[in-house]
């Protein structure tokens, strides 16, 4: 009796799953269920999700005269409630400060950790802590006293600048001393605030940390105008979420969901307008964004109308960099913050 080659069903689901891997879509027969998450369950079984912020960074974090939290970092807490829980409102932010952190983040204490937070290999590998996306990027960048006359970082030798502590910026500027041969002195503050009040009262000659929190600091000060940026920066640091390592299914919720705010700034989508473009849609690209289509929501373990949530309640990128750091917020450049197509490094990935 001849024996059966094997090919047939076997043989074409292995062509079929090949030529998927080649052109980026996997056969339906054996697409993966959406990851299970330990975290999304419990933030469901809870009704609100815990967001670690800042404790008061215009720009990033902090409480209006009203005591409603604002911010770029705020929003992206309020997408997620808005993609899992169907509500915006259903955040609880807790203020933390540099030093704490990723020890309450880790204590399970928060959910997520959005708090003007350096993505690098040392938190990734030395803590286990997911690095899901960078929302802002940037890099560190010092504020001096006009009255100083101080052009550039390497003038600052003998000077001393106030920081927070606990942040990579004390090691930033000691590798600067180092290359350099110069002293930049620091004086150490466990809050943001707390540094900033330091500098308007003269203890610093000035002030650094990333170039969002650089101008939030001088917009905090009683005449901005006595101060000046210095051109240089030193590090690169693109800033975002963190998470636990070991939930895959809420490090790809967390991710997508700052993608999305970026997809909808990419379909010319806001707050104002999404409803109007649904409408009628035909586009394909948009008709999976806002649900209409593609299923794109079971992926992550949501329904399909998780990112017409998101730019609905919260708004797209842009339109949140436009009133937290834009020409409604700080007055801060897009600059590496723009869209590819401008010339920037935020470019979300492809949904299919």
């Amino acid at each position: 009796m001849k024996r059966k080659s094997g090919r047939g069903r076997c043989g074409g689901l292995l062509l079929g799953a090949l030529l998927g891997a080649f052109i980026g879509i996997a056969p339906s027969a054996h697409a993966q269920a959406p990851s299970k998450s330990a975290t999304m369950d419990a933030v469901k079984k809870r009704g609100t999700l815990n967001c670690g912020v800042d404790t008061g960074i215009p720009g990033y974090a902090y409480q209006d005269s009203a005591g409603k939290w604002q911010g770029l970092d705020v929003a992206l807490c309020r997408a997620i409630a808005a993609a899992v829980l169907g509500d915006a409102e259903k955040v609880k932010f807790v203020g933390l400060n540099a030093k704490v952190r990723f020890t309450v983040l880790a204590s399970g204490e928060v959910d997520v950790l959005i708090r003007d937070s350096e993505l690098t290999l040392a938190r990734n590998g030395n803590l286990g802590l997911g690095e899901p996306a960078a929302n802002f990027f940037t890099g560190q960048t010092f504020m001096v006293k006009k009255s100083l006359g101080v052009a550039h970082t390497k003038d600052l030798n003998g000077a001393t600048i106030c920081l927070e502590t606990g942040t990579t910026l004390e090691t930033n500027i000691a590798d600067y001393n180092r290359a350099n041969g110069i002293q930049i002195k620091t004086l150490l503050f466990e809050k943001p605030e707390e540094a900033f009040a330091a500098v308007e009262a003269g203890r610093c000659d000035g002030y650094t940390d990333d170039g969002g929190s650089v101008a939030a600091a001088r917009s905090t000060m009683k005449v901005p105008g006595d101060w000046v940026f210095l051109p240089e920066t030193i590090g690169r640091e693109p800033l975002g979420p963190y998470v636990r390592g070991g939930d895959d299914g809420w490090f790809h919720i967390v991710k997508w969901t700052h993608f999305a705010m970026l997809e909808g700034e990419v379909l010319g989508l806001t707050r104002e307008n999404i409803d109007s473009k649904k409408t009628g849609a035909t586009d394909p690209e948009l008709r999976k964004f806002v649900g209409l289509e593609g299923g794109l929501g079971k992926m992550l373990g949501l329904d399909d109308e998780w990112s017409y949530r998101i730019v609905k309640s919260v708004g797209s990128y842009g339109q949140v960099y436009d009133e937290t750091f834009g020409a409604k917020g700080l007055g801060l450049p897009r600059g590496m913050n723009a869209l590819w197509t401008n010339g920037g490094l935020m470019m979300p990935y492809s949904w299919y």
